[in-house]
């Protein structure tokens, strides 16, 4: 193996950031106690980062910070300030989901390289393509991709000047990422904030295949994959453990940094891997890098298996092994410090004469002057006194550097001077820029305040979502908007949908979240030969080529649009028509955002509740299935439902359709009423989901009259609102009044 490739650690605390650097990570990715997509992480401060990169750096390791959730539009000025800090830090990268931050990054902050979160979702070359146009360096693929799709990946990342990464140990997800809102819907835990509780590792009433943790997933582990990773092109192997210990990051960074350095310099890799089984872990796989997905991929115990050596009694002697190996990794982080580095700064001046400072470190000194002179009579308004405390406040930035001022002298420096406001700033720009390596101090940036659209939005339409042909005359019963779900195997249907699309000319093709490898093609395809009027697209992919080919579009619901910045990236980036706002959002969130001039905003009012995607098949450990394996043919051609039932007596729907992956619903669909009257003039049009998934939520009413009474609603008919509460039972509007927390 000729090619270099980069093994990337997690940084959850001090002391996993020291176990990768002495572990020999290349890279280590960590995030502060905000705004990080592991919440539950202890996670590290910002005077601790300023460490952390002298340290990292010392030892050739770069360092890149998560800023990766959804932000909601009160996150936005802390973020900014976040950003002033960290744009004077020698940081080599930040991790982003959040559209309205690499808005910030891309228009405000250039010298931060963005990494593309593994919570976007990435999996088609449109996408990548998408992430090149808002700036985007590098890209975290999805986990369930298998080595020939990332292949194609690695290659379109390059010609776009984008480097890959891929994860290759540690936990999995049974859902695509960024798009699974089980936690969030069930227990008031945003997996987009970072929160995720992991209800799909809880334990289940005993399904009917015999089974108590249907959804728990093994880890990934790809230690012997290496070589074909990097024959494939990809850039980066990622480390999954930011909540793990400082020895799990030890032992796996070191495990596979072994095993990298046999492959470049022998050609012949190392063929050990016991200590990852030393460590946390719930038995390994590999199986979606290989293309593998089957049911050998669960495992009915989501603890800590390498625990298990202590609960079943395992010989003294290995016992032994692992207190002592975890003791030998505090040895090697005990001597790596981040503390910050004294300064001694001596002024000195007389009138007539510049202002000079002397600056001393432990390793060098250097001397900066004023350009204008000294006075003793203030010659202007703007002059400032020279005194201790005006020097502590106006260098009070020289402590968010590696540097802290340990000692100020003023005996130098005769009383009562004055000196203009220009000089002290210019003098603090040169002391801060020498002690960042001679980089340029960047100032703060002040975000404008956006205002409110001039033009108030018409009366808001009704949009209905279907996904079946039969369904169809239900657009010649209403003046709704019809749309019409696409599945994600859109490869076998497509000449189909052509025909569908053609004859129904004002039918809204809905493109969904996952369109991998040729049903992306194929989807590509479709929107271009039809072409229709209008879309509504979760896939970013499908948002650009629509953009490409000048088709409106417009963001959908499972984009996890959530702030005002979001909604200008897609307008003035990609001439975006609309977007939905996330159903995740309360009416406080919601009310906040203010949306560009002439652009739609869209809510989806009524809908079953979706919480996970899965490309695993999920009827394996609940009702059992005759194929081991997951293929081609069960995208197409299954068609199951089934429901689980934790131990509090929730209940979930398992719903699998022909064409479309694994996906489980909320057993009570949500409906939310209030906000028609709530924000009469902010949205375009109301969505009513109206396709066939049966939730335990029910109505007597047929379809027909479902969207005239919605309609009635609309038009803000007397005791609508009561009689769709009334005729749509059970149903659920908790996050409209709770929102996504802190």
């Amino acid at each position: 193996m000729k090619r270099k490739i980069e093994l990337l650690a997690p940084g959850g605390d001090l002391g996993s950031i020291k176990a990768a650097i002495a572990a020999g990570a290349d890279a280590i990715y960590c995030g502060l106690d905000k705004f990080n997509a592991r919440h539950r992480a202890e996670n590290i401060s910002f005077e601790d980062l300023v460490g952390v990169l002298a340290l990292a750096h010392r030892h050739s390791c770069r360092v890149f910070l998560t800023l990766n959730i959804m932000m909601v539009e009160s996150d936005i000025p802390v973020v900014v300030g976040i950003l002033n800090k960290l744009v004077n830090t020698s940081i080599d990268g930040v991790i982003v989901q959040d559209l309205g931050v690499f808005y910030l990054l891309a228009k405000y902050f250039k010298g931060l390289k963005i990494h593309a979160s593994t919570q976007l979702t990435t999996h088609n070359q449109g996408q990548i393509k998408f992430l090149k146009e808002i700036g985007a360096t590098r890209v975290n693929l999805s986990r369930e991709l298998n080595i020939h799709e990332i292949g194609p990946l690695a290659t379109a990342g390059h010609k776009e000047n984008i480097a890959t990464e891929v994860f290759v140990h540690g936990s999995y997800c049974i859902c695509f990422s960024g798009i699974c809102y089980m936690s969030s819907v069930h227990g008031g835990n945003s997996g987009n904030r970072g929160r995720c509780s992991q209800p799909c590792r809880d334990q289940y009433v005993t399904t009917p295949a015999g089974k108590d943790f249907p959804l728990n997933l093994k880890d990934n582990s790809a230690y012997f994959d290496l070589k074909i990773l990097a024959d494939a092109g990809v850039d980066a192997l990622k480390i999954e453990g930011r909540v793990k210990g400082f020895d799990y990051v030890y032992t796996v960074t070191n495990t596979y940094k072994k095993r990298l350095q046999s492959l470049q310099h022998k050609n012949k890799a190392l063929d050990d891997s016991s200590d990852l089984y030393r460590v946390f872990n719930r038995g390994f796989t590999n199986s979606y890098l290989l293309g593998d997905i089957g049911k050998h991929m669960y495992s009915e115990n989501p603890r800590n298996h390498s625990a298990d050596l202590i609960t079943k009694g395992a010989p003294p002697e290995a016992l032994d092994i692992i207190a002592n190996h975890k003791a030998r990794v505090r040895e090697k982080i005990e001597d790596l410090s981040i503390a910050k580095v004294p300064l001694t700064v001596r002024i000195s001046g007389r009138a007539g004469t510049p202002l000079k400072l002397s600056v001393s470190t432990p390793d060098t000194s250097f001397v900066l002057s004023s350009e204008s002179c000294l006075t003793l009579q203030r010659i202007a308004s703007t002059g400032l006194q020279l005194n201790t405390a005006m020097f502590l406040e106006r260098l009070k930035a020289v402590n968010e550097t590696r540097y802290y001022i340990d000692h100020l002298e003023l005996q130098d420096l005769e009383p009562g001077l004055y000196v203009p406001l220009r000089e002290i700033k210019s003098i603090k720009r040169k002391l801060l820029s020498l002690l960042n390596g001679s980089r340029e101090h960047i100032d703060p940036i002040a975000l404008p305040v956006l205002a409110k659209p001039s033009n108030p939005k018409t009366k808001p339409i009704l949009s209905v979502l279907i996904d079946s042909t039969k369904d169809l005359p239900l657009g010649h019963e209403t003046r709704a908007d019809i749309h019409f779900q696409l599945p994600s195997g859109l490869k076998r249907e497509c000449p189909d949908l052509m025909a569908l699309f053609t004859r129904n000319r004002n039918l809204i093709p809905w493109f969904p979240s996952v369109l991998i490898g040729e049903d992306y093609t194929a989807a590509v395809s479709l929107l271009l030969q039809i072409p229709p009027r209008r879309i509504v697209t979760n896939n970013t992919g499908i948002a650009y080529q629509a953009w490409k080919a000048k088709i409106p579009w417009i963001a959908g619901p499972y984009l996890n649009i959530a702030n005002s910045l979001s909604l200008l990236i897609l307008r003035e980036n990609f001439d975006c028509y609309g977007a939905f706002v996330s159903n995740e959002l309360s009416k406080l969130q919601i009310k906040r955002i203010k949306p560009p001039e002439d652009f739609n905003l869209y809510y989806s009012i009524y809908h079953p509740m979706l919480l996970i995607t899965s490309r695993q098949c999920l009827f394996h450990q609940v009702t059992g299935c005759e194929k081991d394996m997951a293929d081609d043919a069960c995208l197409s051609h299954c068609e199951k439902s089934a429901i689980i039932t934790n131990l509090k007596r929730d209940s979930f729907l398992i719903k699998k359709t022909k064409g479309n992956y694994s996906n489980i619903y909320y057993q009570k669909n949500f409906l939310n009423t209030e906000i028609v009257t709530d924000f009469p003039s902010l949205f375009s049009s109301f969505l009513i989901d109206l396709r066939d998934i049966e939730t335990e939520t029910k109505t007597e009413l047929n379809k027909s009259m479902l969207i005239e009474l919605f309609e009635n609603h609309l038009d803000q008919h007397a005791n609508s609102s009561r009689d769709l509460n009334r005729s749509i039972l059970p149903t659920i509007n908790t996050l409209y009044n709770k929102g996504v927390v802190p």
